[in-house]
């Protein structure tokens, strides 16, 4: 097995090439959380992953409050189901605040602070109500709470690790926050073990094949969580050995069926090359040296191979679409590369 075959492997796992599914939420289900703070984006990233992508459908989710996004890994953004908010918050909340500490201090933002704001948010979203972000800020002001500089991203983050407040439905273009228990339904208390062991084995079965590395670079645990995860899962999970790193996914994949094809415009940080701390098996290596262009733009990929970048402009009758491939493309690739682009302008 080869770097190639880890690349067609995870793209058939992440479901961008089979089985893809209904419903976004059956997207988040299946991969545990996607990154999404590039909003617009993220939504494609689940829609790549569907039957039948549809903006709207997306949207129409999160109003419902169908997925959540929050921060809940790393930290960064992240789309989550309200069933699973809970516990993967309860198990990464301590790792990013012990990380986020620095920041609290250095904004002076102290834990009376943080109680006090967390007063405020109860108060003023009870009964269901939906803040954005300008409404908490006047709101907090009026109880003498600063939100200058960071600090009412640092306060909000805060609220959400301490599964006060999660995602709300949008106000046209606008986010907007509402308490955590009157969006997402209560759920059982796991024990910590049991959530790294659920954790792992979403992560290894809709990203495998992966290295230890990769799950702690994508979850925020640490190696010993990964350790301990794949040690409670290894009847689940299975290992392979290629150049000397060991890789993880599950044992149901039947590699007679993983197909070597596709093409893709990935969104910034799709989940296929931002969930691994190495992207080589999906970078060709002449083109390894493009690691902001394939970091923090979105990627053209063909036959799981990134080719290139790409972007769009979104005007009142049309999408256009500039394609910055990294090299020369073939007639071949240029023609999947049209139709991905038809598909991506479907979606919107």
């Amino acid at each position: 097995m080869t770097n190639l075959d880890v690349a067609n492997l995870r793209a058939y796992n992440q479901r961008l090439n089979q089985n893809k599914f209904k419903k976004p939420e059956e997207v988040i289900g299946y991969m545990g959380a996607m990154q999404a703070q590039e909003y617009a984006y993220a939504k494609w990233a689940i829609g790549l992953r569907m039957l039948s992508p549809a903006d709207k459908s997306v949207e129409k989710a999160m109003t419902a409050g169908t997925i959540l996004r929050t921060h809940v890994l790393r930290p960064t953004w992240h789309f989550v189901l309200p069933q699973d908010i809970r516990w993967m918050l309860s198990l990464t909340a301590p790792r990013i605040n012990a990380g986020n500490a620095t920041m609290y201090k250095k904004q002076e933002v102290t834990e009376d602070i943080f109680n006090k704001s967390f007063n405020v948010f109860t108060k003023t979203m009870q009964g269901g109500k939906q803040l954005t972000r300008t409404e908490i800020a006047k709101a907090l002001n009026e109880a003498n709470i600063a939100t200058d500089d960071l600090r009412l991203t640092i306060i909000l983050m805060k609220a959400e690790l301490e599964q006060l407040i999660c995602s709300g439905a949008r106000q046209g273009k606008q986010f907007t926050y509402t308490l955590l228990d009157e969006r997402a339904p209560m759920t059982p208390v796991i024990d910590r073990d049991e959530a790294v062991a659920r954790l792992v084995l979403r992560y290894f079965t809709s990203h495998g094949p992966a290295t230890l590395n990769d799950f702690v670079h994508w979850s925020g645990l640490t190696v010993a969580d990964a350790k301990a995860g794949i040690e409670i899962n290894k009847q689940q999970l299975s290992s392979i050995v290629i150049e000397g790193i060991n890789y993880w996914m599950a044992v149901e994949v039947d590699l007679s069926k993983v197909k070597k094809s596709g093409t893709y415009l990935l969104p910034v940080y799709d989940e296929l090359l931002i969930a691994y701390k190495n992207r080589d098996a999906m970078v060709p290596a002449k083109f390894r040296d493009k690691t902001g262009a394939i970091t923090f733009f979105p990627t053209i990929m063909v036959n799981n191979q990134v080719l290139g970048n790409w972007g769009r402009s979104i005007g009142k009758k049309a999408i256009d679409i500039e394609l910055k491939p990294f090299g020369n493309l073939t007639k071949a690739q240029s023609d999947a590369i049209k139709t991905a682009a038809h598909r991506f302008k479907k979606f919107n």
